[in-house]
């Protein structure tokens, strides 16, 4: 259970009877006592000029500041993120997706899931959407 100045979660995390999570995300957390959801869309590795960084790292730290930007704007910081999920361009940028989502959340751990599919501009190789609770 961790509590956040605004809510609880409780992580459920089975190990009977389902797959195993692995150590860097949960099957389930729930929320209690929260207030407020914010659904952010889609976050691409742009600049604020629109322009996609050059390499996946690049537009990853991209992501993440443009995440924490939309967060602020609504009083909430990536402590509020209770769900993830990333569309990979390529299935080989899992494992870069993953060590940077673990680092912004700084090892908290939420749902998440990650899809390969084509973005709407061939430039654009991670987006990630999230829920996040006040």
């Amino acid at each position: 259970m961790t509590q956040n100045s605004n809510f609880e979660t409780v992580t459920h995390d089975p190990s009977d009877g389902v797959y195993a999570s692995t150590d860097d995300y949960v099957h389930a957390l729930e929320v209690r006592g929260a207030q407020r959801l914010l659904f952010v869309s889609g976050t691409m590795g742009l600049d604020p000029t629109g322009t996609p960084g050059a390499t996946l790292d690049e537009q990853l730290d991209l992501i993440w500041n443009n995440l924490r930007t939309i967060l602020a704007s609504a009083g909430m910081t990536v402590d509020n993120i209770v769900r993830l999920t990333s569309y990979l361009r390529d299935a080989a940028y899992a494992e870069a997706n993953a060590a940077a989502r673990t680092k912004a959340l700084g090892g908290r751990i939420v749902p998440t899931t990650a899809i390969v599919a084509q973005t709407l501009v061939s430039d654009w190789l991670v987006e990630i959407e999230v829920v996040a609770a006040a």
